[in-house]
């Protein structure tokens, strides 16, 4: 018998099955399909509501050991990358999975660059939208419109296909995310100034209003790019799921990506730091927070911001975004949400309660506080965690078509409803 396997035995009939055991950490789904009580039988199927224990896919971009806290894009740490890279390097890793030479980042940022305009007909598209539509609606929404300007998109087998519509993504993004600002606050657009980084030229057409060249803060340009970094992947999360699922049916990358951006819309996923910021709003004051953690633990309201599905310690990018904190407020000033915030955290991390539960901030409870001093409005930080996980998205897309045992999405369900039974006309329903 080799080590490698799984004997289970089905006590209904008392019959024996080896299972291998793949990687030394997984089985086959499928071959739980052999055990079975008669010929007639389906076969044994796993249940796993929201894949709490099932892995999807192999993957060799994002490593996540949520027990230590560790989060490392293709073997590289997280805070080395945010310390020391850029995003659009960030961007570079992850798609293709090495870091590049000067001569390929060269290139790499030449051609972002040079795909950050839009058609012009997808400015009326977004002006027709209400000005007090949601950001991450007309976003999701424009993204898959470019589907229909870019029919090549569809070639989803030929690699440089793939490639030029990664380039479109990861340029336009910004700029779609920009127009759909300007658009909900009646301003005019500002077209892509490419002298810029690339976070440099978001903030230019965000806030550029009269002056011949905006000039962003160096200080909030770089804390913006280790945001997008921070966010760039996280493994196999919400968001990235319904991008493989949707990508699964063989789809253009534009309607694939618009169905991650609706996933990340839910508050549960990319609307987790607008919840936030709403939660430290309406503790109001530091004394008020003893009777908002004893609400908490009544279960009356939620602590935002805490614990997460896949870690069980501090989330490293929470880490990081707490001191970058602390570098914008030296340049917007002093904002009375962060001593809340900073005050929140100390009495949780002390307390019993959250201790034993493992409920520690993730990424999401410092970076609205971030957006806020920097600016931006409540609605626009679910788009901003999208600008930066395009990278991530991609590379997910790509890794999925490129695997030969990937299959279209099509998971199995247990049925419990009625059995077959015959219409009754409505005259004679009792």
């Amino acid at each position: 018998m080799s080590k490698d396997t799984l004997t289970v035995t089905d006590n209904r009939t008392g019959r024996t099955y080896e299972i291998p055991v793949v990687e030394n950490c997984a089985v086959s789904a499928m071959n739980f399909r052999q055990i079975k009580v008669d010929d007639d039988d389906f076969g044994l199927m796993v249940y796993d509501p929201g894949f709490k224990n099932t892995a999807s896919c192999v993957s060799r971009i994002t490593f996540i050991d949520g027990e230590k806290g560790i989060l490392r894009y293709r073997g590289y740490p997280i805070d080395q990358l945010a310390k020391k890279s850029s995003f659009l390097e960030v961007a570079y890793l992850i798609t293709k999975g090495e870091l590049p030479t000067a001569a390929q980042m060269t290139e790499f940022q030449y051609k972002i660059t040079h795909h950050t305009l839009l058609h012009e007909s997808l400015k009326d598209f977004i002006s027709s939208f209400n000005r007090d539509g949601h950001p991450m609606g007309i976003v999701a929404s424009t993204v898959a419109a470019l589907s229909t300007f870019y029919p090549d998109a569809k070639e989803i087998a030929d690699p440089e296909s793939r490639q030029l519509q990664m380039y479109r993504l990861l340029a336009k993004m910004p700029t779609i995310a920009a127009f759909a600002f300007r658009h909900s606050l009646g301003q005019f657009f500002v077209y892509p100034d490419n002298t810029l980084s690339y976070s440099g030229n978001f903030l230019s057409m965000l806030f550029k209003m009269t002056e011949p060249k905006y000039e962003p803060n160096p200080i909030l340009e770089k804390v913006l790019d280790v945001l997008f970094i921070l966010h760039a992947d996280h493994e196999q999360n919400c968001s990235a799921n319904a991008m493989r699922s949707v990508g699964s049916s063989q789809v253009n990358p534009f309607c694939a990506m618009s169905g991650a951006i609706s996933a990340l819309y839910g508050p549960l996923h990319g609307g987790a730091n607008e919840a936030v910021l709403r939660m430290l709003r309406q503790i109001g004051k530091k004394e008020n927070i003893p009777d908002f953690i004893q609400k908490c633990k009544k279960r009356e309201v939620r602590l935002m911001g805490f614990g997460h599905r896949v870690y069980k310690n501090y989330d490293p990018r929470a880490t990081i975004i707490k001191e970058l904190a602390h570098q914008v407020f030296e340049v917007t000033g002093s904002n009375p949400l962060l001593d809340i915030a900073l005050e929140l955290e100390k009495i949780a991390l002390e307390d019993e309660y959250f201790v034993k539960r493992k409920l520690y901030p993730n990424v999401d409870f410092y970076s609205g506080i971030i957006y806020q001093a920097m600016g931006f409005p409540v609605e626009l930080y679910p788009v901003l965690f999208a600008i930066g996980r395009t990278a991530g998205w991609l590379a997910q897309w790509e890794e999925m078509l490129l695997d030969k045992d990937q299959k279209i999405a099509r998971p199995r369900q247990i049925y419990l409803g009625e059995g077959e039974r015959d219409y009754v006309p409505m005259d004679q329903r009792g």
